[in-house]
């Protein structure tokens, strides 16, 4: 669902794929080739939000601004299921794992890893290619070169699993049950 807030809609590049139940609200741009899933809130009501191409934002995930601070989400981009990101800065490549969170202010470095649960607490800085983990979270190493590899994978298999959602499925007028 799109919505227009205050004479402020939603613009959609190409090729995205956005499911069904996603919302998205207000001041949003996505680019071409993302993908949002289902259950996903994107609220561009106070401020700006951008999706770069190509970047995957999970189901259930909520992303928000606020008055001092838009959202950017960079190209390439793995948001996991059911994360929260509010007025932050999230670069190329980089993952937030699911349930985690990003609060505003804070920045998350090229090819970053955000693991699962985490808190990335207002204003802090995550560099290039390192892991970040806990509440709040420590930036903990460095990630390996096999990981930074499986990380730049993981946006282009939602790319085409959000290309396959557009050309094979369909939503269902009515529930067929199974006699016993």
């Amino acid at each position: 669902m799109l919505i227009e807030l205050s004479g402020k809609r939603p613009i959609i590049g190409k090729d995205v794929y956005i499911a069904p139940t996603a919302v998205i609200i207000g001041d949003v741009t996505i680019d071409d080739g993302a993908n949002i899933w289902f259950g996903v809130v994107i609220r561009g009501d106070t401020g700006k939000i951008f999706i770069g191409s190509h970047a995957s934002i999970q189901d259930n995930t909520v992303i928000h601004v606020n008055a001092d601070a838009d959202t950017i989400v960079e190209a390439g981009v793995t948001i996991g299921h059911g994360a929260v990101i509010e007025g932050c800065y999230i670069e190329e490549g980089a993952l937030v794992g699911m349930n985690a969170t990003v609060l505003s202010g804070a920045r998350i470095g090229r090819g970053a890893f955000v693991a699962a649960g985490s808190v990335i607490k207002e204003k802090q800085k995550i560099p290039a290619h390192h892991l970040a983990a806990g509440v709040p979270a420590k930036m903990i190493k460095p990630i390996s070169e096999d990981l930074k590899g499986r990380l730049a994978q993981v946006s282009e298999t939602y790319v085409k699993l959000g290309k396959s959602y557009v050309n094979n499925s369909r939503i269902v007028p009515e529930v067929i049950q199974k006699t016993l």
